[in-house]
This record gives C-alpha cells, sequence and structure tokens, in this order.
C-alpha cells in the first residue's frame, strides 16, 4: 500500500500526492504554462475597445440630454401656444415651462387678434441651442456626422383662441 504524503508542488497550492508514483501538476500552472505567450493581449485588446465603448456611453449620454431638451422645448411651445390663445404673456410662459434648459428664444408666429376670435389658432415657435458635453459631437464632425457643433432644437405650438 502505498503511502500518502502532503508536499509543496512548485508554482501552486499545497497538495497530496502518492510515494512512488509520477508527480502530477496543479491545473493552475499548466494553464500559466500553455497560456504564456498570450501576456499581453489582453491589454491590447482593452486598448482596441476602449475607445469604442467610450463613444458609444458619451453618445447615450448626449442623446438622453438631446431627447430631454426636445421633451422640454415642445412643453414649453405648448404653453406660450396656450397663454398667446389666452392673451397673456407667451414669452414669459414658455421662460418659465423651459425652466431647467435656460435660456429659450420664442418666437410669436401667429398671434390672436385683439377682440378673441376662436376660428383663429395662436402659434408660437420655440428655440434652444443645444451643445454636447461629452466630444461625441466633435468625434461625428470629424467622421462626417453633420453635426459637430451646437444643435438647434426647435418646437412650435398651435392653439385656439379662447374667447
Amino acid at each position: 500500500m502505498a503511502r500518502r504524503l502532503i508536499r509543496r508542488v512548485p508554482g501552486s497550492c499545497w497538495s497530496t500526492s502518492l510515494v512512488g508514483q509520477q508527480e502530477r501538476r496543479h491545473p493552475r500552472s499548466e494553464h500559466r504554462r500553455r497560456h504564456r505567450g498570450d501576456r499581453g493581449a489582453a491589454a491590447v485588446e482593452a486598448a482596441l475597445v476602449l475607445p469604442i465603448l467610450l463613444f458609444i456611453v458619451f453618445g447615450l449620454i448626449d442623446f438622453g440630454r438631446l431627447l430631454n431638451a426636445q421633451i422640454t422645448v415642445t412643453q414649453a411651445a405648448r404653453e406660450g401656444a396656450r397663454a398667446e390663445s389666452l392673451a397673456a404673456d407667451p414669452t414669459a410662459r414658455a421662460g418659465s415651462a423651459a425652466g431647467s434648459l435656460g435660456t429659450v428664444n420664442v418666437t410669436v408666429d401667429r398671434a390672436c387678434p385683439s377682440p378673441l376670435d376662436p376660428s383663429k389658432e395662436a402659434r408660437v415657435t420655440v428655440t434652444y441651442q443645444f451643445d454636447f458635453i461629452t466630444p461625441v459631437g466633435a468625434l461625428a464632425g470629424l467622421w462626417g456626422g453633420g453635426f459637430g457643433g451646437p444643435i438647434n432644437v426647435t418646437s412650435t405650438g398651435v392653439m385656439t383662441c379662447l374667447a
């Protein structure tokens, strides 16, 4: 009967082996020996994939901000048209509706007549200049994306003049 010995196998953790039998290598040392030529592959792969991954993440951030700006500008145009249809100040109303964006340009395209006529419509256009906060806009401009600088976000609100 063979005697069990506990001994240290070089390059691995403690293992048991039988005296008189051939020494077995630990699976981790086999893996290291087999993949010795792949040492820098992970760094090269990360260097190739990281810029693409960052471009996608930055694009998602700016697209979310642009979508939020479009929704806010649409709401501001709707509120401005409502104020104009009720003979109130559309610029102040649209500016307060777009409060989180900052400065917006409000234009009254079609005003309600002085005695309010329900057959007429009030038309208010709100414009906001969107600026990218990530380098996506500049990179897209370099690749011919057509938008390297700020983007004008515009929305028009139309409402019937109420008496």
